[in-house]
């Protein structure tokens, strides 16, 4: 029986839902804009910028396990988590704004600035994402309120997709008036202060329940407990292949639009133009998904349903790439499909996470909370370096030319980045899912036994 100081409000869940508004507001104007903006505006080569996403990941690999062990060892009035948010909200969303708020550069002084800034951006991101991700293994004893969280989590994870689809690219619009580069620039000033504000807010509204232990055993003891637990493995691998299809498809989207679709960016629908409508049914799908599985996480195991939710995605994006370039509609019901893939896949695996944090409490009587779930962080981040370095990759190894009309190859290139590569990224995603072991009833033999040594302690 869950105690009342156990139980998690509305409020709270809201409060911490919100707080995803901050990385996915990021992660999303990035996967649009980011590409473009080095590329088409700023002269960079696509493949200077491919390995630039590619070899950040290598700082990632040590700073987000680094995050992790450290907030699992920190105590404060205040817990071990909620600090960061409160100390890491203004520099996350200072560097975020950094990034497009290059002056007139040349080429190779755009690479050099996209390197500084978005590597600081990336150290940001993990002093606030890890604690933030972990703060949820520590929200509830109860796995199922966990999952319920989750799922307000990616409430505002899909409504961050719908604010850069129709609010952010329309003030790209607005503010740029004329000029592209002032636009984007501009819309990013409004997203890192609400990114700031955001963790800020989740610092205020949340509380942490599960007490820490008196004393944390050796970092490199946990890593090793780590990397040699199946459940974790396979949820690592499926949170690095999901933001691959997620983060390929996004960059590649405005210039499938523009050079394979040719779309002249005119509103189809209301004040939305078809990028901004396709990401429109993509937040929709998401939500939708989110619901969803939140839903049928309570009656079926997790693996399963991310399964299912993987075989849906891979459908519709088959399906929206066998449709003549210009239907419109019918592209935008697939790509609501997509959206419910994804964000039946995402609520999955950060439940997950979570669960196998208290898994590992369970059976090794160590707490890493911190630790497990930076690697759901380093996953993502992973998978949207990867998903972003793959279009700029594939472009160049097609002869892409900005600009210009492209080639046969250069439409195949694009064609690759945007539905082949994110397709078949998602299977072993799901293949990854039968070294996942943690069924409901062992999640409920568990939180029964950790919920008596707490007592207890």
């Amino acid at each position: 029986m869950t105690r009342t100081s156990d139980r998690v409000g509305i409020l709270e869940k809201l409060g911490y839902g919100q707080g995803d508004l901050a990385s996915s507001l990021f992660i999303n104007f990035f996967n649009i804009y980011l590409l473009y903006f080095f590329i088409e505006l700023g002269g960079v080569a696509p493949a200077a910028v491919a390995l630039m996403l590619l070899l950040t990941k290598l700082f990632d690999a040590v700073t987000d396990p680094a995050m992790g062990a450290l907030a699992d060892r920190t105590r404060t009035r205040w817990g071990r988590y909620r600090p960061y948010l409160l100390w890491g909200a203004i520099p996350f969303g200072l560097s975020g704004a950094a990034i497009f708020a290059a002056p007139d550069l040349s080429p190779g002084a755009m690479l050099a600035w996209a390197y500084v800034t978005y590597t600081l951006t990336m150290a940001a991101y993990t002093a606030t994402g890890v604690p933030y991700s972990a703060l949820m293994g520590v929200i509830s004893p109860s796995a199922d309120t966990r999952a319920s969280v989750a799922s307000y989590r990616m409430i505002f994870s899909a409504l961050a997709v719908v604010l850069v689809a129709v609010v952010a690219t329309t003030l790209v619009r607005e503010l740029g008036a004329g000029d592209e580069r002032r636009g984007i620039m501009l819309t990013m000033f409004v997203i890192a202060a609400i990114g700031a504000a955001s963790l800020m807010l989740t610092f205020a509204t949340t509380k942490e329940r599960i007490p820490p232990a008196e004393t944390n055993g050796a970092v490199l003891d946990d890593l090793k407990l780590l990397v040699r637990t199946p459940a974790w493995i396979a949820v690592a691998i499926a949170a690095i292949l999901t933001p691959v299809a997620l983060a390929s498809r996004a960059g590649s989207a405005l210039f499938w639009f523009r050079y394979v679709a040719g779309d002249d960016g005119e509103p189809v629908f209301g004040f939305l133009d078809r990028i901004g409508l396709f990401y429109s049914a993509f937040a929709l799908g998401q939500l939708l998904g989110v619901v969803l599985a939140g839903a049928m996480a309570r009656r079926f195991d997790k693996a399963h349903l991310l399964v299912l939710a993987g075989a849906i995605e891979i459908a519709a994006i088959v399906v929206f790439h066998l449709m003549p370039v210009d239907a419109v509609w019918p592209q935008t019901i697939a790509q609501l499909f997509v959206g419910i893939g994804l964000g039946m896949m995402m609520v999955l695996a950060y439940s997950m996470f979570t669960d196998i944090a208290e898994y590992l409490e369970w059976t090794s009587g160590r707490q890493m909370t911190g630790l497990a779930v930076s690697g759901a962080v380093f996953a993502i981040k992973t998978g949207v370096a990867i998903g972003a370095a793959l279009p700029g990759a594939l472009f160049a190894l097609t002869g892409f030319e900005a600009g210009a009309v492209q080639s046969q190859g250069a439409r195949f290139g694009i064609d690759l980045a945007f539905a082949i590569v994110p397709a078949a990224m998602i299977v072993p995603a799901g293949l990854a899912m039968l070294f996942y072991k943690l069924d409901r009833s062992t999640i409920a033999a568990m939180e029964a036994d950790l919920a008596e040594r707490r007592a207890a302690s």
